[in-house]
């Protein structure tokens, strides 16, 4: 697979370390010139992650997925992901193109590539890897050169736009990512769940009142939460409050206690105990080994 093309176009948008957006709307590059020594903690877009050049490592739940620039990534939902790169130099730095999925105009484009019915398949992830496909390649290598082209740049992008979408979709993980855009699908359903959980963490939650919310059966729900998520929506939760806690002990100066209540948990000894069990450290401890790296 030729990426140096598509890589030598990124290096022009990225000329040192970070993230950059495009004059294209929802497509940015990403760069890093060394290998990261500890995972960075984030939270995955429903998007395409073309590498053309380094390799990346993403980790959610317990699950672990690798992919450089003989593969792609499609990113299916919003979920904590714990990622590293590497594979990555100053002479060869990770080069990665990240195309957001507008998931309206993917449902659109999947009604013209499936016209007698979208498929249905029982395997959901978060992460859909792939063998990298050289059409996707060369199209995404015409998007970025489209950039500088000011003059036609607007009646051009959304056809490669679509072209990408209709490559994707016919592709070998094709029956795999039109569950991103198809109304009622468990993949749309437990996202549902997930921004609910994102946006309400701090509360009291019952997986059968969250089943029901989504319209899902308990046993159906837990199924496909921890087939997405590689979590229960509990341990979920959990992830999301102790995070939380530590960003805000650290960013805020909050002490254990005022940071355990503000993220929802009523007992001080819970909070210290699954904290300890999930960061290797009681939180005291290792807010402080955190400040003295810093």
């Amino acid at each position: 697979m030729n990426t140096k093309p598509l890589a030598e176009l990124l290096s022009r948008y990225a000329p040192h370390d970070g993230l950059f957006d495009l004059p294209i709307a929802g497509v940015r590059v990403f760069r890093v010139s060394k290998i990261d020594e500890v995972a960075v903690r984030g939270n995955s877009q429903p998007g395409i992650c073309i590498i053309a050049q380094g390799a990346k490592r993403a980790i959610i739940g317990s699950d672990v997925y690798e992919y450089d620039d003989s593969s792609m990534a499609v990113y299916s939902t919003e979920v904590p992901v714990s990622a590293k790169i590497i594979q990555a130099s100053e002479d060869e730095p990770y080069l990665c193109l990240i195309i957001d999925m507008d998931q309206q105009k993917l449902a659109e484009t999947a009604l013209k590539v499936f016209p007698y019915g979208l498929p249905k398949t029982a395997h959901t992830k978060p992460i859909f890897i792939g063998q990298a496909n050289p059409h996707i390649i060369e199209a995404a290598t015409r998007l970025i050169g489209l950039s500088a082209q000011t003059e036609v740049s607007t009646l051009l992008v959304p056809l490669v736009m679509e072209e990408i979408y209709i490559r994707l979709l016919q592709s070998h993980i094709g029956k795999l990512v039109v569950q991103i855009a198809t109304t009622g699908s468990h993949l749309q359903k437990v996202s549902a769940a997930i921004s609910w959980l994102q946006e309400n963490f701090t509360q009291p939650m019952k997986v059968d009142e969250l089943a029901e919310r989504v319209n899902m059966s308990i046993s159906s729900f837990h199924h496909h939460f921890k087939a997405i998520t590689s979590m229960s929506p509990l341990q979920f939760q959990k992830e999301l409050r102790l995070y939380e806690a530590k960003h805000l002990m650290l960013s805020k100066m909050m002490d254990v206690s005022t940071a355990c209540m503000h993220v929802g948990y009523s007992s001080v000894s819970q909070f210290s105990r699954e904290y300890s069990r999930f960061f290797g450290q009681p939180p005291s401890k290792d807010i402080q080994l955190h400040s003295m790296a810093i």
